[in-house]
């Protein structure tokens, strides 16, 4: 019998694999996709949601957070115990390194031609466009607080019959989709810790030709900034709702 742990695993993923591989197949020199662009890249992290979600769903998670922001959001609104998020985001960052490593694997012959260093990290974690931490972090927030926020107008009153069955994943895609193309711009839109530092241990650990610095000093903001605005989101939600 699937677990809820082994969904969130094969889920983040699924995520990454379709997230990551888009960017990849987007920035890596002598790809077909090459210089398709950030709408092409929001696009496919619509797609990589959707499936991602419908993964999880389909092998024992039916919540499919897929990231510890959404996790730590239902902490707050009593729907998990603390020990559980835990344990959850941990296999979540896990599902998003190994699919780090399945990106690489898939683009193995791309790397060495590449001679950009902030594009192979960028196929596997956010870079900002301009580096202001205080900044690069209240973006973050803002992402995630819309992201839970929206998700919990999505799924809000589903058991009321007022969300069709199986839509759930395609909305909350077009959700991550409309934040891409809206709110991504400044820092890439993590909005997830699990999608920006399981691939970068991916990318710190991985055998990558001319792949530089891991940027650990940038880290962070991608895992404070979603957390604190998921925590905000709930916090509203449980106000106004």
């Amino acid at each position: 019998m699937w677990h809820p742990l082994i969904g969130e695993f094969l889920g983040t993923l699924t995520l990454i694999v379709f997230g990551g591989g888009n960017v990849a197949s987007v920035l890596l020199k002598h790809s077909k996709a090459e210089h398709a662009g950030w709408l092409a890249i929001c696009t496919a992290w619509f797609i990589a949601v959707m499936l991602g979600v419908f993964v999880a769903q389909s092998a024992g998670s039916p919540n499919a957070d897929l990231n510890p922001a959404v996790s730590l959001a239902k902490y707050w609104l009593g729907m998990y115990t603390f020990e559980y998020w835990v344990v959850v985001s941990l296999v979540q960052i896990a599902g998003g390194c190994v699919g780090g490593v399945i990106v690489w694997l898939a683009y193995l012959q791309h790397w060495k031609p590449t001679e950009s260093a902030a594009s192979k990290l960028a196929v596997f974690s956010t870079i900002p466009a301009i580096r202001h931490y205080p900044s690069n972090v209240l973006t973050e927030v803002i992402g995630a607080f819309f992201l839970v926020f929206g998700v919990g107008a999505i799924f809000g009153h589903a058991t009321d019959g007022h969300l069709a069955i199986g839509m759930g994943p395609y909305l909350v895609g077009v959700l991550v989709w409309g934040l891409g193309l809206s709110l991504g711009g400044p820092t890439g839109y993590a909005i997830n810790p699990a999608r920006d530092l399981g691939p970068r241990i991916a990318h710190a650990i991985l055998p990558i030709a001319g792949k530089g610095s891991s940027d650990w000093a940038y880290a962070w903001v991608p895992i404070i900034g979603p957390l604190l605005g998921a925590s905000l989101g709930a916090a509203a939600w449980k106000l106004f709702f």
